[in-house]
């Protein structure tokens, strides 16, 4: 098997062939995806670089994610657009299928437990509290903050989280109910930060 297909079974759920490629092929957990195999796979666009973890991540799987790092994954290996694992798990949102605030809790803290940064910065600064706020994450933006992520910080536009709290963010599905709401606890929690 190859990383592509294992990172199809990764966001299929399909455990058991996960598993058994990692068994059967163990440098799986530490390989990258080149740049031909760049696609769209279930909730999230996959780019050069990723890894296995990545997809863990935007899955909230965190018993999948203990199994690669204990396989030598890194969780701060770097897309090509200089996305750590971290931003991944900050994906999703208010209207996407796969999105569960509690599991995305879940794997926020994991990673940054694990060596993960919450202030990593991708192309264009992006950090995960940035894009946890553009995705209308409320509980991700309360987990990043309370494990140290910096409210302060500017992506490379000059917009801190807090700005993109307050403004549209060019994300589909942020004028929803759902995402207003988490928008109004967003700003909230930035206020307090």
């Amino acid at each position: 098997m190859d990383l592509a297909r294992l990172l199809v079974a990764i966001a299929a759920g399909d455990r058991a062939t996960v598993t058994a490629s990692l068994d059967a092929v163990p440098q799986l957990a530490t390989a990258r995806l080149a740049r031909g195999e760049e696609s769209f796979i279930a909730v999230s666009q996959v780019y050069e670089g990723d890894t296995a973890l990545h997809a863990a991540a935007f899955m909230y799987d965190v018993e999948l994610a203990e199994d690669l790092v204990a396989r030598g994954a890194d969780v701060r290996a770097r897309n090509r657009r200089g996305a750590e694992p971290l931003h991944a798990a900050v994906s999703g949102g208010p209207g996407a299928t796969t999105w569960n605030p509690g599991r995305q809790q879940a794997i926020i803290e994991y990673l940054v437990g694990a060596g993960a940064d919450p202030n990593a910065a991708a192309l264009g600064g992006v950090t995960p509290l940035h894009r946890a706020v553009r995705n209308r994450c409320s509980a991700a933006v309360e987990t990043l903050l309370r494990l140290g992520a910096n409210p302060r910080l500017e992506n490379d536009h000059g917009s801190t989280p807090a700005h993109l709290a307050h403004h549209t963010t060019g994300r589909g599905g942020v004028g929803s109910e759902a995402a207003k709401h988490e928008q109004q606890r967003i700003i909230q929690l930035l206020a307090n930060a």
